[in-house]
C-alpha cells in the first residue's frame, strides 16, 4: 500500500523541513511514502524548503485557505495512487513518528477515517481558550450532523482509499474538518480516532484559529447544512 502525507502548509518556512524529515521512512504494511506539500500562497520559502526535503510540492498563487490546501493535497494523493493519506499541520504540532498509530486501524481495515485526537491523550496540555473552542464545536458539529467526535477541529487524519474516493469536501478555512466528518457519515464510512499527543509552544499557539475564525467556521457550516 502506497502511502501519502499531505501537509497544507501557509508561511511555514521555519518548521517544514523539520517536519517533513520526522516522516517516518519505513512503515510496517506500507510499499512507499511520498510527501506532498501545499503551498498555500506562502510569502515566505515554505515551497523552496519543502522541495528541498524531499516533498512533492503544489502551490495555490494565492492564499485560498487551509481547507483548499488540504482537498488539493488529498486530490493529489489519489492521483498519486495513494491507499492511504495522512494529513498533519505544519507547524510542528502534530508528531509526525504517530502516523503508524494513526494509520493502524486503516491498515486493519477497521476504519476508513481515523481521527489523531488531543482529548484521548490525558497527558497532553491544551490551552484553555483552545479546549473551550473545541468542546463547542464538537456539540455543534454533532448538532448539526449527527457525527460525534472528541476532537473535530484536529487536521491530524489517516483516510483509506475508498475515503480518498467519496470524500469530496466543498469549504476553504477551517470548517473542512467539520465537513470531513459530516461526508464521511453521509457516506457511511468508518470513523474510529486514536489518541495523539500535541506540541504547543510560543509558535504553535499563534497558528491555527482565532475567535473571529470560529464566528467565521460557524456561519460556514450553518450554510453548508442549509445547502
Amino acid at each position: 500500500m502506497k502511502l501519502v502525507v499531505v501537509i497544507p502548509a501557509l508561511n511555514e518556512e521555519k518548521t517544514i523541513g523539520e517536519v517533513i524529515a520526522q516522516i517516518p521512512r519505513r512503515i510496517e504494511g506500507v510499499s512507499e511514502i511520498e510527501t506532498v506539500v501545499v503551498d498555500d500562497g506562502s510569502t515566505d520559502q515554505t515551497g523552496l524548503v519543502a522541495q528541498k526535503n524531499g516533498a512533492l510540492v503544489f502551490r495555490h498563487p494565492i492564499n485560498l485557505g487551509v481547507g483548499a490546501a488540504t482537498t488539493t493535497g488529498l486530490k493529489a494523493a489519489r492521483r498519486l495512487g495513494a491507499g492511504a493519506a495522512v494529513t498533519l499541520d505544519g507547524d510542528g504540532q502534530h508528531n509526525p513518528a504517530e502516523i503508524p498509530l494513526l494509520i493502524q486501524p486503516l491498515l486493519q481495515n477497521k476504519a476508513d477515517l481515523v481521527i489523531g485526537s488531543r482529548f484521548l491523550n490525558s497527558s497532553t496540555q491544551i490551552p484553555l481558550l483552545k479546549k473551550i473552542g473545541n468542546h463547542f464545536f464538537n456539540h455543534f458539529t454533532a448538532f448539526l450532523y449527527g457525527v460525534r467526535s472528541s476532537d473535530t477541529q484536529s487536521g491530524f487524519k489517516a483516510f483509506s482509499k475508498n475515503a480518498l474516493i467519496f470524500l469530496e469536501p466543498k469549504t476553504h478555512g477551517y470548517e473542512i474538518c467539520s465537513e470531513i466528518l459530516a461526508e464521511a457519515t453521509d457516506h457511511h464510512l468508518r470513523i474510529k480516532e486514536v489518541p495523539i499527543s500535541v506540541i504547543y509552544n510560543h509558535y504553535t499557539k499563534t497558528k491555527g484559529q482565532s475567535p473571529l475564525n470560529g464566528i467565521n467556521i460557524l456561519l460556514k457550516l450553518i450554510l453548508r447544512n442549509l445547502v
